[in-house]
């Protein structure tokens, strides 16, 4: 008899459990059409706005912003229509949907992004260092091959756990500019590549390891610049979040810069680190092509390193561009509001 009320009892609870599903997934389905008009109709206005000549897309373009950050920020962004997944999500994961509906969990896997940025920096200025100090006092000047493959491998680990956090992250909303999920891609091969580099020794072992040690000075200087980035970029996002210039599930990468001050300390960083970066690329070309080393994993890695430089360089100065035309456009507005209030 107990048997027989428990089985009862869970028929039931099966039954609701299948109607609250049902009445749920109608519910749901009415939310996605409305937020999707509400989408379309945002992106309608903005379009309407650049396209009509006798209205000045600079009165509403702000509140324009401010209402799709309100829209993609919200509990409603779960219901918008989703950014496909890219291939490297799917070959490691398969067809799975990625996105969060929850805010709370997408903002978890944010900070747990920036978490993943904040170690792997520290470790990124760190490990190279140890190698070249241990290089000039304990390995007369000589490196041996384990540790620098060790430190290769750790760098197919980093950039593969970065881009496949980057891709959730653009698929739970997150603005993430396209070039750095292909300069990641860039410094998996690169790093996948410098495994199968053999590390020549004695004799000439200067001679044949000078693009290994250029190469983890570069990457002490990356390691620098990531942690200014990390420490002035996400003060400045916080600010942009509070006034409703930026949504809750961007990140900072790269060359975003924030103030004046940031601006003027992280951009000559940052483009001393892209030329030297091209530098040792093409150290790496000339040992190539004039025989110094003649394997090929040499010429690739010098390839791939110049196209990440020149990459990062254009986004650079588009970054700084568009930082520019946004302080003309507001002291070009707070110019005519001063002149209104003076009419006035």
């Amino acid at each position: 008899e107990e048997v027989k009320r428990l089985v009862e009892e869970i028929k039931e609870l099966h039954d609701s459990a299948s109607s609250f599903i049902s009445s749920s997934s109608q519910q749901e389905l009415t939310l996605r059409q409305k937020a999707s008009a509400f989408d379309s109709s945002l992106r309608r206005l903005h379009s309407t706005l650049v396209s009509d000549k006798r209205l000045d897309p600079k009165l509403l373009e702000e509140d324009l912003h401010r209402a799709r950050c309100m829209l993609a920020d919200g509990d409603i962004s779960s219901f918008l229509p989703s950014k496909p997944q890219g291939r490297f999500v799917r070959m490691f994961l398969g067809p799975v949907n990625v996105r969060a509906l929850r805010k709370d969990i997408r903002l978890k896997v944010k900070e747990e992004y920036n978490s993943y940025r904040d170690k792997t920096a520290l470790l990124f200025l760190f490990f190279p260092a140890a190698l070249l100090i241990l290089r000039s006092y304990y390995w007369d000047g000589c490196l041996p091959a384990f540790p620098v493959q060790l430190y290769e491998a750790w760098l197919l680990f980093l950039y593969a756990g970065l881009a496949m956090r980057e891709n959730i992250l653009r698929a739970n909303g997150s603005d993430i500019r396209p070039w750095w999920l292909y300069h990641h891609y860039c410094a998996m091969g690169m790093a996948l590549v410098s495994l199968t580099w053999e590390i020549k020794g004695q004799p000439n072992c200067v001679q044949k390891q000078r693009g290994v040690h250029l190469f983890l000075q570069w990457a002490m200087m990356q390691g620098v610049a990531m942690l200014l980035q990390n420490r002035y970029q996400r003060q400045r996002l916080y600010t942009r979040i509070a006034l409703g210039k930026a949504k809750r599930m961007d990140v900072v990468w790269g060359e975003t810069a924030g103030v004046d001050g940031q601006l003027w300390l992280l951009c000559p960083i940052l483009f001393i680190l892209q030329g030297f970066e091209a530098y040792v690329g093409m150290q790496l070309l000339r040992a190539a092509l004039t025989g110094v080393v003649a394997e090929w994993q040499v010429m690739v890695c010098g390839i791939l390193l110049v196209v990440m430089a020149v990459g990062n360089f254009i986004n650079t100065v588009e970054t700084l561009m568009a930082k520019s035309r946004v302080k003309a456009k507001m002291k070009k507005s707070k110019s005519r509001a001063e002149l209104n209030q003076q009419t006035s």
